[in-house]
């Protein structure tokens, strides 16, 4: 569906919502793809987001769900009715909803378990036990498995009657009868072949699979090399628990790269989406690396001072410490603004709320590196003596500190809004917001320290 014909249907849903006009607000989300619902009740408010839930076929809703945040499900779930919560539970694939829960925390997760008859519950229960890096957290047992001893006949029937309830049936996994993974056999290599052929006799016994313990990364790697749709899951008795599709493993990739992508921008890897992150969470994030470059930046700076005492020299011993800084902060903040609108998670539209919550971090950020600078700066210099700084030290330690502070302000604004500006204007956010980041914070951050000293040294 293109854009514009996307947008009038959820013109005509928001309509039908508000009217109340339940019938056609039904046919109308039907129109929709289960992961534009999703994305259509994410952007609603809590109310409405039952509503347009409720309203949806039982099969459909529980595709829906799948693509919810957690946040949104554990939303959801709380206010399910137990026919609700076993309705989803059903039809949900069992990879789904192990994802689900180990997002949940233990309250909901109880809930939902408390509203599962025995035998999935013990399913579950075993699948939630697996390491959440491992193989064995990222699979299902929705699969086909034939028979080495099948015909061709005999497995194109089993794949009919069973197939409706599994994740793929393309692939098939051929085991010995004690469940030893044996070769693999595609829908295409059944339907070329004979009706009597024994599956023993064409299946590929060149098999690749993962154990349950094997990192996700490794499973990815795999996918990546061999161009896999599905990848069987053994034990360590080479029998098969499970496999593993490509939808869950592009969630892996995208996971990886993010963190990648978050710690080569010295910052802490995050789990939540940007916009769902609290002020105190984002500073968390960024203040351990941040203050780590800010004082390496110091370094290079006492390195010009040794041999000099004049005043202006020592002002210019923390220029480095200054530009460094705010070129860190800037590009924190551009780091994560450029992954948002790469992946989704933010748009254009949220230019307010971004800047926003940029200046509440820049304000936590600026407010423990300047505490922290003064506390150098007088420690360097008030109590080693050093007689060109004098009576001077707290009013120099007061110029570098306030500096700092309002670099990190500068930094975090210019960082984030850059990458919005340049999208708005259609071009590349993460090859405009770069040179332009450094070169404006650079001569703004100087300007305004030279001028504070000037100011408060009158020098």
């Amino acid at each position: 569906m293109d854009k514009s014909k996307k947008t009038a249907v959820e013109a005509s849903i928001n309509e039908a919502l508000r009217d109340k006009k339940y019938l056609k607000l039904r046919n109308e989300l039907a129109t929709l793809k289960p992961a534009d619902i999703a994305e259509y009740i994410m952007r609603k408010e809590s109310k409405d987001r039952l509503v347009v839930y409720r309203i949806l076929p039982k099969e459909l809703a529980a595709e829906v769900f799948a693509y919810l945040d957690a946040d949104v499900q554990q939303t959801l779930v709380m206010s399910f009715t137990h026919e609700e919560l076993s309705s989803v539970l059903d039809e949900l694939f069992l990879d789904d909803a192990v994802d689900f829960l180990e997002e949940m925390p233990a309250y909901v997760v109880d809930k939902v378990l408390a509203h599962t008859d025995p035998e999935q519950r013990k399913i579950l229960n075993r699948f939630l036990q697996y390491p959440e890096n491992g193989a064995g957290s990222l699979m299902t047992i929705e699969y086909v498995m034939l028979n080495k001893n099948y015909t061709v006949e005999e497995s194109i029937g089993r794949i009919r009657r069973i197939g409706i309830d599994k994740e793929t049936v393309y692939t098939a996994y051929v085991t010995d009868n004690m469940r030893v993974l044996e070769g693999v056999v595609t829908v295409k290599d059944l339907l070329l072949a004979e009706n009597d052929e024994i599956i023993g006799n064409i299946m590929d016994r060149n098999v690749v699979a993962v154990h349950t313990n094997d990192d996700k990364e490794k499973v990815s790697e795999i996918f990546k090399r061999y161009d896999f749709i599905s990848l069987p899951v053994i034990d360590w008795e080479n029998r098969m628990v499970g496999i593993i599709t490509i939808d869950d493993v592009v969630d892996v990739i995208q996971e990886a790269d993010t963190e990648d992508f978050e710690r080569l921008a010295a910052l802490r890897p995050s789990e939540k989406p940007y916009l769902k992150s609290s002020i105190f969470d984002l500073t968390k994030n960024r203040i351990v690396w941040l203050l780590v470059l800010m004082i390496s930046g110091t370094f290079v700076g006492t390195l010009l001072g040794i041999f000099e005492d004049a005043m202006l020299v020592v002002l210019v011993t923390f220029m480095p410490m200054l530009t460094d800084t705010g070129g860190n902060a800037g590009s924190q903040a551009a780091t994560l603004i450029v992954r948002g609108l790469a992946v989704g998670e933010i748009t254009t539209k949220d230019f307010k709320k971004i800047l926003w919550k940029e200046i509440r971090v820049a304000l936590l950020l600026g407010g423990i590196l300047a505490a922290f600078m003064f506390a150098r700066f007088t420690l360097q210099y008030a109590l080693i003596s050093r007689e060109d700084i004098g009576a001077n030290v707290y009013l120099t330690a007061a110029v570098v500190s306030i500096s700092v502070f309002f670099v990190i302000m500068i930094s975090k604004v210019v960082g984030s809004m850059l990458p919005l500006i340049a999208k708005k204007l259609k071009l590349d956010p993460a090859i405009m917001a770069a040179p332009l980041i450094s070169t404006m914070i650079d001569a703004v951050s100087l300007t305004f320290y030279f001028g504070m000293a000037k100011l408060i040294l009158n020098i």
